[in-house]
C-alpha cells in the first residue's frame, strides 16, 4: 500500500478513540484519528440529553458486566475519574453532580467533544472524517484502506463503538476486523434499553407518560431508581438499568413502594374506610394506583380485607411480576453488552495477545457499564491505557 504511515491508526472518533488518539500523541506518536462520520464525538453530543454525563465519581468494577468482571479493574485504576474531572476543569468547563455520582457539563457536551479535539489537536493527531475503512490487512505493518486513501500504520486501535445508536453511524466493522484476526466476539445484544410489554401488561399503554419510584430487581441485580410507562413498555432508569441483566423469558420483580413510609401508611390505612388506590396515590400517581389495583387487588376498603388478602396485594406491590416481551433493540439501546473477549486482551494496554500491535477499547470490549456515566469512563480509561503504549 502506498500512503501515508503513522506509528498509530486509530479506527473511531468517539469518546475512546479521541482519549487513545490524544493520548499517544502526547508521547510523541504520529497518530490518525480515522472516523466515518462527518465528524467525531456524534454520540457524545446527545448523551445525557446534551450535557454529557460524562463520569461517575462512584466507580467501580463491580458496576460493569463481562464475562470477566475484573479485567476492567487495571485501567480504571490508573485512570480515574478524578483524573478525567481534572481534565475538565483544566478547560474550565462548568459541571455538576446530578445524582448518584453522575457528572454533568452545566452548558452544553459539544464543551467535552470540544475539549478532546483541542487535546488532540495540541498533540498533533491528524483527524479523517468522513473517511470509512474499506478492508484492514497485516504485514510488517497494519494497512488500511479507506474511502480517503491508504494509510500504514504500526500500531492499529479499533475504538469502533458497538452496535446501538445506528442513526448515528454504528456498523458492526469493529467485531469484523476482530474476527478477522482470530478474536472471539462474546454474544452481543442490546443494553441500557427500554422493555416492552407482553400481551397480559398491554393495557398500561394507556398510562403512558407516567413515572415512579421502583426498585427493580433481576438475577441478583436492584436498581432504585425511576420507571416511565411507554406506549410500548416501560423505560426510565431503573428499567434501562435492569435491561443489562434481564434476558428473554425472564421475569423483572419491581417494588412499587420502596419508601418504607409507604408501608407505615398502608398499615394505618387498615384501621379506616379509605380504599388501596386513594392510600396508594400518596406514593404513585393516581392513575398508575388505580390501574394497578383494578387488575390486581380486592375492589373493597382496606379496612374490609382479611389478614391473607392484606398480606398478598402488600406482597405483590413489593414484587410485582414485570415479563416483558422483548427489548427496544439496538436503536433505543444506549450501549451494546458483549464484545472482544477479554480474555484475549491485556488488562493493562489493551492489546491483543494474538496480535502484537493491535488494540480493542471502550465499546467494543466485552465491558459494559451500568447508566450514569460509567460507559464513558470505561472510553476514558481504556482508552487511556491504549494510548500509552501504542
Amino acid at each position: 500500500m502506498n500512503g501515508p504511515h503513522f506509528d498509530v491508526a486509530v479506527i473511531g472518533g468517539g469518546a475512546a478513540g479521541m482519549m487513545c488518539a490524544l493520548t499517544a500523541g502526547q508521547r510523541g506518536r504520529k497518530v490518525a484519528l480515522i472516523e466515518h462520520n462527518d465528524r467525531v464525538g456524534k454520540k457524545i453530543a446527545i448523551s445525557g440529553g446534551g450535557r454529557c454525563n460524562f463520569t461517575n465519581t462512584g466507580i467501580e468494577p463491580g458496576c460493569y458486566l463481562s464475562e470477566r468482571p475484573d479485567f476492567c479493574r487495571s485501567a480504571l485504576a490508573r485512570y480515574t475519574a478524578w483524573d478525567f474531572i481534572a481534565l475538565v476543569e483544566r478547560h474550565g468547563i462548568a459541571y455538576h453532580e446530578k445524582k448518584l455520582g453522575q457528572q454533568f457539563c452545566d452548558g452544553s457536551s459539544r464543551e467535552i467533544i470540544a475539549m478532546l479535539e483541542a487535546e488532540c489537536a495540541a498533540a498533533g493527531v491528524e483527524t479523517f472524517t468522513n473517511c470509512r475503512v474499506q478492508r484492514v490487512e497485516k504485514t510488517d505493518r497494519f494497512c488500511i484502506a479507506t474511502s480517503r486513501g491508504e494509510f500504514t500504520a504500526q500500531s492499529l486501535v479499533i475504538a469502533s463503538g458497538g452496535l446501538s445508536f445506528a442513526k448515528l453511524g454504528a456498523t458492526p466493522l469493529g467485531y469484523d476486523i476482530a474476527k478477522q484476526f482470530g478474536h472471539r466476539i462474546t454474544p452481543l445484544r442490546p443494553a441500557l434499553v427500554p422493555l416492552t410489554f407482553s400481551k397480559p401488561d398491554e393495557p398500561l399503554h394507556e398510562l403512558s407518560g407516567l413515572a415512579l419510584p421502583v426498585v427493580t430487581r433481576c438475577d441478583g441485580a436492584q436498581f432504585g431508581e425511576a420507571m416511565l410507562v411507554t406506549h410500548r413498555g416501560l423505560s426510565g432508569p431503573a428499567i434501562l438499568q435492569i435491561s443489562s441483566y434481564w434476558r428473554e423469558g425472564g421475569v423483572i420483580k419491581m417494588d412499587l413502594l420502596p419508601d418504607a413510609r409507604a408501608i407505615e401508611s398502608l398499615l394505618r390505612a387498615r384501621a379506616t374506610g379509605r380504599d388501596l388506590p386513594s392510600v396508594l396515590a400518596e406514593w404513585m400517581p393516581r392513575r398508575f394506583a388505580d390501574a394497578w389495583c383494578a387488575r390486581h387487588a380486592p375492589a373493597k376498603p382496606l379496612v374490609h380485607f382479611k389478614q391473607r388478602e392484606f398480606d398478598d396485594t402488600l406482597a405483590l406491590l413489593r414484587a410485582w411480576p414485570f415479563l416483558p416481551a422483548r427489548t427496544e433493540g439496538y436503536p433505543k439501546a444506549e450501549v451494546t453488552l458483549g464484545g472482544v473477549d477479554t480474555a484475549e486482551l491485556s488488562s493493562k494496554t489493551m492489546e491483543s495477545r494474538r496480535l502484537p500491535g493491535l488494540f480493542f477499547i471502550g465499546e467494543i470490549v466485552d465491558i459494559t457499564g451500568w447508566l450514569g456515566g460509567y460507559n464513558f469512563q470505561w472510553a476514558w480509561s481504556s482508552g487511556h491505557a491504549a494510548g500509552e503504549v501504542a
